[in-house]
């Protein structure tokens, strides 16, 4: 069958596609001018923060705020991205931090339940997993949350209990036990959104309930998921669907992940859902197909159900974005 020729202007999108790959490589190999190489955290850093927009244009209009990466289907592409409930979204492919989509992702929005990746991340990097962990009264809100008072759990466990099933007890626990006290584990926490580079992002609190003092952006968030992602103990628990949580006293806890993308969409490996009614229903996705990983998050969606369903139409449409650029690679060979 006879490959379809390129329009013009796909074929300098490809180029460009395939000039920013190039250089994700050469980065990756280690090609740089500088003569102080960076270390492993400052690459990861560095990898989590890279964005490039320069193929994304505003073709639905500047009123909407809806950016895309152009192409022969421009208009049917606008037109399903209108027709999102999403208050704002994000859509970069992780190697080169190209822009496929955006929609007001600098925009300050409640983060909801999001802000668990980052209790989770300081969790990891300096909790002692073998610790035990007792829910006491101070930390006992009974909002969402299926620990109970007096519940003990290995710290570990309570981090699988807090990511899987979104729990908000299970949240103010850990931070209790790694800060000392909220106030202090708040204050970690806003230092590592500074040092990541979320210029947009405030937390009260480690698990998102409602703060006019908690805000964040969908590109923020980007940059925090990504940089999540890039730590192998993290990747693991945001990747697993079910999980039987054991308790210290030898009760087990059947625990569903409440990302359903996981189990739902074709290469989903994260990241985290949220909701309150403030926020609206939020989720944080990364999947991979064909060697290609694509992160989005998704902020203000109107139900439980289009919150996945939506974020399933965006990384559609990046994969699509990104099979033209591999196919047409494949071709020249």
């Amino acid at each position: 069958m006879a490959r379809k020729p390129l329009a013009r202007h796909e074929a300098i999108l490809l180029r460009r596609l395939a000039f920013l790959l190039l250089a994700a490589f050469m980065v990756s190999c280690g090609s740089s001018d500088s003569t102080v190489p960076l270390n492993e955290e400052e690459l990861r850093v560095a990898a989590s923060q890279r964005i490039d927009s320069m193929l994304v244009q505003a073709m639905a209009g500047e009123a909407s705020g809806i950016m895309f990466v152009p192409g022969a289907d421009s208009v049917a592409v606008s037109e399903a991205l209108h027709r999102l409930s999403a208050g704002a979204w994000i859509l970069v492919e992780d190697s080169t931090g190209l822009l496929i989509s955006a929609k007001n992702a600098h925009r300050r929005m409640f983060p909801a339940s999001l802000t668990k990746m980052m209790t989770c991340m300081l969790a990891l990097e300096t909790g002692n997993m073998g610790d035990t962990i007792e829910i006491t009264e101070d930390v006992f809100l009974a909002k969402d949350s299926r620990v109970r008072l007096g519940d003990r759990y290995l710290l570990g466990n309570m981090i699988h209990e807090m990511m899987l099933q979104s729990d908000n007890d299970a949240a103010y626990a850990l931070a209790k036990h790694i800060g000392g006290d909220i106030p202090a584990f708040c204050q970690r926490m806003n230092e590592k959104a500074a040092y990541l580079d979320m210029d947009s992002t405030h937390f009260a609190n480690p698990n998102g309930l409602p703060s006019d003092s908690t805000f964040s952006t969908a590109h923020d968030l980007l940059l925090l998921a990504r940089y999540c992602m890039r730590d192998s103990a993290f990747a693991k628990i945001a990747g697993t669907a079910f999980m039987d949580i054991p308790l210290a006293d030898g009760r087990h806890l059947p625990c569903q992940n409440t990302n359903m993308l996981l189990e739902s969409y074709e290469g989903c490996i994260g990241v985290k859902t949220g909701f309150t009614r403030q926020a609206g229903y939020c989720l944080a996705s990364a999947a991979t197909r064909r060697g290609v990983r694509l992160f989005l998050v998704l902020l203000g969606s109107k139900s439980l159900t289009s919150r996945f369903d939506e974020s399933a139409i965006l990384l559609d449409y990046g994969f699509r974005v990104m099979d033209k650029h591999l196919d047409a690679k494949a071709g020249a060979h």
